[in-house]
């Protein structure tokens, strides 16, 4: 007759042990967010002058979900938390957004200006001081295939363009600027291969609102140094 309770002592004791394992965790030990696990990234410091972190270039669980925020905010296509050079480009595109020709280096005139900064990767288009498309970021050539610097006009547009030199590759609302240098849209990562062949690369989407905004004689100024690039 004695079996039964100890079938019930073991019961309890079963019950007790399973509580245990599922408490809550403690105030004093809150959990690590699992989802959030990426290092330091190569523009850590800047995300995190950026985003009001400690700038330590260390990668912090506050670092990784701040960074993360900010990716998702900015429609970045891996928001991990790692500070890689888009999401280095996605911070400059804001910060910029104020007044990108703060520094004076795009010529303001009556008409449309396309102004294409090097130093930053970034093309916006203004009408006198009115800035009335962009800052959006960008990718120009890499060494030995820099994009001309310089007063461009718009000479040939051409919607759905392919490459006669690369393949085929496509080139979607290409508009043509200097030789076969263009303003055109990159399928795919922006931020791949280091550099265009002189090109100015821009997302699909903004090429084709740049393409509904300019028109031939359109001027491009060019200017600057592409970051790992030769002066």
């Amino acid at each position: 007759m004695s079996r039964p309770h100890r079938f019930v002592g073991a019961a309890v004791a079963a019950t007790a042990l399973a509580l245990l394992c599922t408490a809550v965790p403690s105030a004093a030990s809150p959990g690590r967010d699992t989802a959030c696990t990426a290092p330091a990234g190569p523009y850590q410091r800047q995300l995190e002058q950026h985003l009001g972190l400690p700038v330590d270039g260390r990668q912090s669980d506050a670092d990784c979900r701040a960074i993360r925020a900010f990716q998702t905010e900015r429609g970045r296509p891996h928001p991990d938390g790692f500070a890689d050079l888009g999401t280095y480009r996605a911070m400059l595109v804001v910060e910029a957004a104020p007044n990108p020709n703060a520094a004076g280096h795009c010529p303001v005139e009556t008409g449309r200006v396309t102004c294409v900064d090097m130093d930053r990767q970034l093309l916006w288009v203004q009408k006198g001081k009115k800035v009335v498309f962009g800052p959006v970021p960008i990718r120009t050539g890499r060494d030995a295939e820099e994009t001309r610097p310089g007063r461009h006009t718009i000479y040939w547009r051409d919607r759905d363009h392919v490459s006669d030199l690369y393949d085929d590759a496509p080139m979607p609302y290409s508009q043509f600027f200097d030789g076969g240098q263009a303003l055109h849209g990159h399928p795919g990562d922006l931020y791949d291969g280091g550099g265009s062949a002189g090109c100015v690369n821009l997302t699909v989407d903004d090429a084709a609102k740049l393409w509904d905004l300019l028109a031939l004689d359109d001027v491009v100024y060019v200017w600057g140094v592409k970051p790992g690039t030769a002066d």
